[in-house]
């Protein structure tokens, strides 16, 4: 069979590596949209959280130029093997990656609007949960760059970490406002605050799935570790 011409062979595997490149770029710009949110969280700052707003429609932009990327290799390429998992750990992780814009410029917002309104002690324990949940997130985009399944591995084991400390949020929080019934705006925003940090978390446990399995072409069949969250419900954010 005469091997295909070395061109053709040379600008698949420039796609291939564009598309990765496209995810580590918006890998960093959702990294950056998270510390925005956080860095509202403590200063209240509504120029700061506009700024994250603004930011999201980037992520947006990057996810479908990364979808349109996937499309043509699979049309025009029709890889397969580990070239295959890659376009669709691309598709996954560009998914995830917007998910986290958008919860980050929710969180940026609720931030903000705390601003003027009477403090609670219930604020306390986000910050650590905001940290935990930035550190799961640098660590599975470490873990893609560098092809670690084994980082990717024990980001997804720890998941419950998350869900306990979020729980535990959600509780001082609930409690915090039985105490004070006056302060049911700001403990609201709280409670949706907390919720974002923790679909993140998630996010990033699917991210740490996904490169476990590009990586090593194995799907992990366990089921995922989840704290009980009994106590824990929290509403829905849009």
């Amino acid at each position: 069979m005469k091997p295909p011409h070395r061109h053709i062979v040379t600008a698949y595997e420039e796609a291939l590596k564009k598309l990765r490149s496209g995810v580590v770029e918006m890998a960093g710009a959702a990294e950056t949209q998270v510390d925005g949110a956080l860095a509202c969280l403590v200063q209240r700052d509504p120029t700061l959280a506009r700024e994250v707003v603004r930011g999201d429609g980037r992520l947006d932009r990057e996810q479908q130029e990364i979808e349109a990327a996937s499309m043509r290799l699979l049309v025009l390429r029709q890889p397969v093997a580990d070239d295959l998992r890659e376009v669709m750990a691309a598709l996954k992780m560009a998914g995830s990656l917007e998910r986290i814009g958008d919860h980050a410029a929710n969180i940026a917002k609720r931030s903000a609007a705390l601003r003027g309104l009477p403090d609670t002690p219930a604020l306390a324990g986000l910050p650590a949960l905001g940290r935990l949940v930035r550190e799961r997130l640098g660590t599975v985009i470490d873990a893609y760059v560098e092809g670690d399944a084994e980082r990717a591995l024990q980001v997804w084991r720890n998941d419950d970490e998350v869900d306990a400390l979020h729980s535990s949020v959600v509780q001082a929080v609930t409690a915090a406002a039985a105490e004070t019934p006056d302060r049911f705006q700001a403990h609201m925003h709280l409670l949706f605050i907390a919720k974002g940090l923790e679909r993140i978390g998630d996010h990033a446990t699917n991210i740490a799935e996904t490169v476990h399995f590009l990586v090593t072409g194995q799907p992990l069949s366990d089921e995922r570790p989840k704290a009980d969250e009994a106590s824990g419900a929290t509403p829905r954010d849009s």
